[in-house]
């Protein structure tokens, strides 16, 4: 076999970059094109084929950009992972947990919905995981799965994502959930929530917790590790980044913000149960309207706000 000189194969070889970097750029390109993406969403919404009931209000075109982006606008890819979902929420029907099935996960307030926003307006979830109270896995899991629900039908018009908020006051091993409950939390999130997460706030995390998280982040995707922050005090260029993206009056003191916040699992009882009436009227789940109790134990079906208008949205 004839060897090029040398002139004339590094020449090859610069030619050869020149292409792949001229491809790489067109497809960037036409992933970031409004009109190419409008195109892709339309070939997925085709390529899943017709739709009914809750399916095709969960497909909406949000939805369909949130598995494409997910999967980087390859359809055949976005369409497998979607399919999965869909027939995940036949079977698991997340839009059916009513809150006193899993209140008492939250009793603690190891995980309950922010009563503020962050900066661009998101949904904030906060996790206390030193405040865990079970070692149920599938517990666990349906509290997690209702919150995401819930967080979601709280999204602003237009809004896609959520903030997490992470206070590892108290963890420990003992507190931790097993490997195996946060693996499958892991893959739920990812799977079937995709592009949800817009970042997640671990705040003080001790030394004893980065063991955990090297055990867990195996199973993270290269863009969820992307969204998690790691924020410490003493830290002032970490705790910089928390001001980018919430005001301190409205962060509670254990997140370094000036406002002080208690969990009230009577007075979040209530409202997850008003939330229970609103969400079973936008999946038409008519059949629970009366069945839906408030911390106390009585309905509100007949006594929670009509729910404001909400805007077409994935959950």
């Amino acid at each position: 076999m004839r060897c090029l000189p040398a002139q004339n194969l590094l020449s090859f070889l610069k030619s050869s970059i020149l292409l792949v970097e001229m491809f790489l750029r067109r497809k960037h390109a036409q992933k970031d094109d409004p009109e190419q993406r409008d195109s892709k969403v339309s070939e997925l919404r085709a390529a899943i084929g017709p739709l009914s009931g809750r399916s095709s209000k969960y497909c909406t075109d949000a939805c369909l950009r949130r598995y494409l982006e997910a999967r980087n606008w390859n359809v055949d890819k976005a369409k497998k992972m979607l399919e999965e979902t869909l027939k995940w929420r036949s079977t698991y029907k997340p839009e059916e947990i009513l809150w006193h099935e899993v209140a008492h996960e939250g009793e603690t307030g190891k995980a309950s919905r922010a009563n503020f926003h962050d900066l661009q307006g998101r949904t904030v979830l906060i996790m206390r995981p030193g405040m865990q109270n079970s070692t149920s896995a599938e517990g666990n899991i349906r509290h997690l799965v209702y919150l995401l629900e819930n967080a979601t039908m709280n999204l602003a018009e237009g809004q896609e994502q959520m903030s997490w908020l992470i206070d590892f006051t108290g963890f420990s091993l003992n507190t931790s959930v097993p490997i195996k409950t946060a693996r499958d939390s892991i893959y739920i999130l990812q799977g079937h929530y995709p592009e949800r997460l817009a970042v997640a706030f671990l705040y003080n995390p001790p030394k004893i917790f980065e063991a955990f998280y090297k055990a867990t982040r195996y199973f993270l995707d290269s863009k969820t590790v992307e969204k998690v922050k790691f924020v410490y005090p003493k830290n002032k260029d970490s705790v910089e980044l928390m001001k980018i993206y919430f005001d301190v009056e409205n962060l509670p003191s254990e997140f370094g913000g000036t406002r002080m916040l208690k969990y009230d699992h009577e007075e979040f009882s209530r409202l997850m149960a008003q939330d229970d009436v609103k969400t079973a009227k936008f999946w038409g789940v008519d059949e629970k309207h009366h069945h839906i109790a408030n911390g106390n134990g009585h309905s509100v079906a007949e006594v929670a706000p009509q729910p404001a208008l909400i805007a077409q949205q994935a959950s």
